[in-house]
């Protein structure tokens, strides 16, 4: 398999994201769009998810089909990024037709960015407006890094942010991930120098310096995320119980031409949860809300479905492990920012 042209979830063909960002907010909003409905599914792993309609996309319920997924910075906040994208589906005329009414379906996730330096002081939570402006923005071309959904996001020790990748198969079906990257855990070892995810990387997608050569990682658990979120609860007067261990989440959606039902969309978004575990030290914990919808735009026959799964949930995986490293690479520095960027403390 071979990264896809552009390396992003957009080399899944009829697949578009848009992002929109707020600098003062310090957050933001990322869609996922097609031309067509989505099947879709998805597999929560972390402790403390935040979603929007993630029910109907389980196997047994009726919903076949869905128009978009959002991932959102914001906590509760955000998620009514959902309700922008409804708003700009709607006035397209797209969603479940039932009668004279249409219904936009927008299943979305969140990620806890609200003591990240940003200007959380708003009357009017500006989320809605947010999810509508990154309708507006969706293209097959988007940035990676500080941008839409991973504007605000960090990790352990570094910035985190949005990233993608893909692969494209040897059967010709096309495999996307795209995530935003928000981890209690670290993406980097020790030192920050070498990303966890390096043996899966490709043509030196995050920086080429390879694997740690060190041995018996991952067993300290420093977190400079945890001191700085302390430190600003402290100068706002806030010295109870303060959110640094609840305040995280990597929230991810895989995606593939190939045609797979509700049922195989789970057991892909379940496969692509690897990808999270390989690329975070520790992941999946009580205070993350790890979650990873997948999605099939059902456009490519499978000759062997049962065997094919199994390989595009492995190809799933390692797109989402690369994404999350791109996603903490391409960060790039603000004034307000409480964590340094990759490129910025560790240079090749």
């Amino acid at each position: 398999m071979i990264p896809g042209p552009k390396n992003l979830i957009t080399d899944v063909p009829g697949l578009l994201v848009g992002n929109a960002s707020d600098a003062t907010l310090n957050s933001g909003s990322t869609v996922l769009l097609c031309a067509e409905p989505l099947t879709a599914s998805v597999h929560v792993m972390g402790g403390a998810p935040g979603t929007r309609e993630t029910d109907l996309l389980a196997p047994d319920k009726s919903v076949a089909k869905i128009d978009a997924l959002v991932l959102s910075g914001g906590s509760a906040y955000g998620l009514d990024a959902c309700s922008g994208v409804v708003d700009g589906l709607r006035a397209q005329g797209r969603g479940y037709a039932l009668g004279p009414a249409v219904i936009p379906l927008v299943p979305g996730a969140i990620l806890f960015d609200l003591l990240n330096g940003g200007d959380k002081s708003w009357q009017d939570n500006p989320y809605r407006a947010l999810g509508r402006a990154a309708f507006e923005d969706a293209s097959d071309a988007f940035s990676l890094g500080t941008h839409g959904a991973g504007t605000g996001a960090l990790t352990a020790m570094l910035k985190g942010g949005l990233g993608s990748a893909s692969f494209v198969l040897e059967s010709g079906v096309t495999v996307g991930a795209l995530v935003a990257a928000n981890p209690m855990g670290s993406v980097t070892t020790p030192g920050e120098r070498h990303f966890w995810a390096a043996p899966f990387e490709v043509d030196g997608e995050f920086g080429g310096i390879g694997p740690d050569s060190a041995a018996g990682l991952g067993r300290s658990l420093e977190s400079r995320k945890m001191k700085a979120m302390r430190a600003l609860a402290l100068e706002a007067g806030q010295a109870g119980d303060l959110p640094s261990e609840r305040g995280n989440t990597t929230i991810a959606i895989v995606a593939t031409d190939a045609a797979l039902t509700k049922a195989e969309c789970q057991r892909m978004a379940t496969a692509a949860h690897d990808g999270i575990g390989r690329a975070t030290v520790p992941a999946h914990a009580p205070g993350d809300g790890d979650l990873v919808f997948a999605a099939s735009t059902g456009a490519r026959a499978l000759a062997n479905p049962e065997a094919e799964l199994g390989q595009i949930g492995h190809a799933a995986a390692l797109c989402l492990s690369r994404a999350i490293a791109r996603a903490v690479f391409c960060a790039t520095p603000s004034k307000q920012d409480l964590l340094p960027c990759w490129n910025g403390a560790n240079l090749p």
